[in-house]
């Protein structure tokens, strides 16, 4: 049993990384291995987030004055929260991608900028492109603008040179 400094501590440390999120999810771990979750923490660490497996009241209390209080009424049974810092989608696809292949890991809910979410809209949250590839799509669009426009000047330009290529040709001969 932890006593109260170390309670408060850790009350303490969530509270904070829970300020620095902009993305919360609660799960259920009920019968993961050590190893398991260790795994899960891994791909959730790669897509800028964080897995916290700490006591209900200590996390009610944690998420309290934060932007991701919504997600406390999931916090019964065994709880975890997931915590996106940077991507949203990027947690939320390490999520859904580890609950296909682990069927012991269950999303209850979630909670992005302080709205809270259904464990279905988490889903759904997931199968959105990243943020990269939505970076790569607008800069792929914003690219083809000058890249047509130039086609399209040498389109219109190409039969006049044509031309004048011709009547150079037949003064020449």
């Amino acid at each position: 049993m932890k006593n109260r400094s170390e309670k408060a501590a850790l009350i303490e440390q969530i509270k904070e990384a829970a300020g620095r999120a902009s993305f919360a999810v609660v799960t259920d771990f009920k019968g993961m291995s050590v190893e398991e979750l260790t795994g899960l923490r891994v791909a959730l660490r790669a897509a800028g987030g964080e897995y916290h497996v700490v006591k209900n009241t200590l996390a009610r209390i944690a998420l309290a004055d934060t932007d991701h209080s919504a997600v406390s009424p999931a916090l019964k049974n065994n709880s975890a929260i997931a915590l996106g810092f940077q991507d949203p989608v990027g947690v939320a696809k390490a999520l859904s991608d580890f609950a296909k292949t682990n069927n012991k890991l269950e999303i209850r809910m979630g909670a992005l900028d302080g709205k809270a979410m259904t464990a279905a809209q988490v889903g759904e949250l997931a199968k959105l492109p990243s943020k990269e590839q939505l970076l790569a799509q607008a800069l792929a669009t914003m690219n083809a603008v000058p890249t047509n426009f130039v086609s399209l000047m040498a389109n219109m330009v190409r039969p006049l040179l044509y031309a004048l290529k011709a009547l150079e040709e037949k003064k020449a001969a």
